[in-house]
């Protein structure tokens, strides 16, 4: 027995390149989730802190976390449609669409602020019914549906604001979405509240691939995961607080990437977003009502674009014939495939929108601070967003050659 083992230790010693195959099988089977992408992360914001000094200054990261709240609000809905394999590209639009409804009839109709943003949250969820009804009734493809709402919601906007044009917004209940801040101690509970959430998801994520017998990461990958966020949130908080605080817009958006990941994760409905998207026959012979499904799908959507738009429109101040134009729709879609969920369908998880919203965010600020061209921005921000679908795209090839 002795001499077996020492054999074995000898032929370790000099095929090294076996452990280190062994090693790298070991990773491939693993889930090593969001770990890449924050590590990615955390290298965007040395680079940029090192070619400027004012990137994560207080109030600079306070901006950043503010767009990043808006753009990774709409996010969380597009995570779901793409949970399913499907896209929706009328998000920005919607977005514009909503936020101007909830200033007209704010300001020009006299409407309260917090009666104007419901009756704004319920166009929203009118659009994605309409959206989601239509192509499951006529069997029409998603894009095809929601490239003709991009173009028809834009034009449902302009109308909207028919000659004025800019609506400046000072109601104090639509203004503090995004421009109120709370004392230290709110800070604190909620960073830490963050903390104990992800962990918490993480573990349960954890139990239920090994449960079903697929490959996860080491407890002390784990650990070192969870310490990565803890250290960022943090350091975010600490510098919040000395600034203004933390504001409002980024409670709602963390307390939403909460409920929807407890959605997604705890109920008959989140696991048959992801049975539908992995495979949409098997669901239905499985009696999952898929046109349900879908239908929810883009009702919640079409509303967190409103409520996106909504807590834009705060952060502006105004809203305009180009609000939800641009590079909304492209930020909201990067954010989700950036932070890790896949455009084949039936994976990701909704923390995505944060992860990849940071990300997106935090290579566009970082260029402003640099004064780049906005030509630039656009290269760089979909060059990112090649890389993640290409990574995605070997990923699922991966997956698919082990499953044979």
């Amino acid at each position: 027995m002795s001499t077996m083992l020492d054999k074995s230790h000898i032929e370790e010693d000099i095929h090294p390149e076996s452990r280190l195959e062994t090693w790298r099988k070991q990773i491939g089977r693993a889930d090593l989730g969001p770990l890449p992408i924050l590590m990615g992360l955390v290298v965007i914001w040395i680079i940029f802190q090192i070619l400027n000094s004012h990137f994560l200054s207080a109030r600079n990261l306070t901006n950043l976390i503010l767009q990043a709240a808006a753009s990774g609000t709409m996010s969380i809905g597009l995570v779901l449609v793409l949970l399913l394999g499907e896209i929706d590209l009328s998000v920005g639009a919607v977005s514009g669409l909503c936020g101007s409804i909830v200033a007209v009839m704010n300001v020009n109709l006299g409407v309260p602020g917090p009666i104007a943003c419901l009756i704004g949250i319920a166009a929203g969820a009118a659009i994605g019914l309409f959206q989601g009804m239509w192509f499951t009734r006529f069997k029409i493809p998603p894009f095809v549906v929601t490239l003709a709402g991009w173009l028809a919601w834009q034009g449902a906007q302009l109308w909207v604001l028919g000659e004025t044009g800019t609506i400046n917004l000072r109601d104090p209940f639509i203004v503090g979405i995004a421009n109120t801040f709370f004392p230290p101690v709110v800070g604190w509970v909620v960073g830490l509240l963050f903390v104990a959430v992800f962990a918490i998801s993480m573990i349960a994520q954890r139990r239920q691939r090994t449960a079903v017998g697929l490959g996860v990461s080491s407890n002390g990958a784990l650990m070192f995961r969870v310490g990565i966020i803890a250290v960022a949130v943090i350091g975010t908080v600490v510098l919040l607080n000395s600034y203004r605080g933390m504001p409002m817009a980024v409670i709602i958006f963390i307390g939403l990437i909460i409920i929807f990941d407890l959605i997604t994760r705890r109920t008959t409905f989140g696991r048959h977003i992801y049975a539908v998207g992995g495979d949409i026959e098997a669901s239905r012979r499985a009696s999952i009502n898929v046109n349900m499904i879908r239908v929810a799908v883009m009702v919640l959507c079409s509303t967190m674009a409103a409520l996106g738009g909504i807590m834009a429109e705060s952060y502006l101040l105004a809203v305009n014939q180009s609000s939800g134009s641009g590079d909304v729709l492209l930020d909201s879609i990067a954010a989700a495939v950036i932070g890790g969920t896949s455009l084949y369908g039936g994976r990701g998880n909704v923390w995505s929108a944060l992860i990849g919203a940071l990300v997106i965010f935090s290579i566009s600020n970082g260029m402003d601070l640099l004064a780049l061209p906005s030509s630039t921005k656009f290269m760089v921000t979909g060059g990112v967003l090649l890389v993640a679908v290409t990574i995605d795209a070997i990923t699922r090839r991966n997956r698919e050659v082990k499953g044979k």
